[in-house]
């Protein structure tokens, strides 16, 4: 048998560490909006969900299979730089869910955001076409609810169409992707 000093466990210990940081800093985003910021159309987060918006969308797992799809429908509303969307989705398998964020325009480009589901604030950045959206969110999974961290992005690609695409991560592994298209009611 062969016995190990603690000198040789806490190197152990120390390289794992390690290995953990360096996942969580490269599962952290280097793009930011401002790389998108001379192309267009400059989206209007207020104006594109200002009325109702319908989306299509899915989560799939970190091994691209489908979990879930879905459909929601997105009524906005604002007063001054303050906002409210109400989101409804449909579930494929006929479940529900209801979540109303309250939006704050904190500058010409930023946003904050808050749910009933959302530990703290949602801190939104945008740029031309774009807007990124930082967010933990409270998911119950089998009875006990775990914390999320969600990267997501919107890019729009005309006056009724923005594409979104989220990645969810906890400790900075990538645990799935949620994809939504959006268009806007005319």
């Amino acid at each position: 048998m062969v016995h190990q000093t603690p000198f040789r466990n806490l190197r152990r210990v120390a390289a794992i560490a390690a290995l953990g940081a360096l996942t969580i800093v490269a599962g952290c985003s280097s793009v930011t909006p401002a790389k998108y910021a001379q192309q267009g159309p400059k989206f209007s987060f207020r104006d594109y969900f200002n009325g109702t918006v319908d989306a299509w969308g899915m989560f799939q797992g970190r091994d691209g299979e489908v979990i879930k799809r879905f459909k929601v429908t997105l009524k906005g509303t604002w007063d001054g730089p303050n906002g409210t969307l109400d989101e409804n989705f449909v579930y494929a398998d006929g479940t529900t869910e209801h979540r109303v964020w309250t939006l704050h325009q904190t500058g010409p480009d930023s946003y904050t955001a808050t749910a009933g589901d959302i530990v703290g604030e949602a801190v939104g950045d945008q740029a031309g076409p774009a807007i990124r959206y930082a967010y933990t969110m409270a998911i119950p999974v089998s009875g006990t609810t775990y914390h999320f961290q969600f990267d997501d992005w919107m890019y729009q690609i005309d006056d009724e169409v923005v594409l979104n695409r989220a990645t969810m991560r906890k400790f900075g592994v990538k645990l799935g992707e949620v994809t939504l298209s959006f268009r806007k009611r005319r």
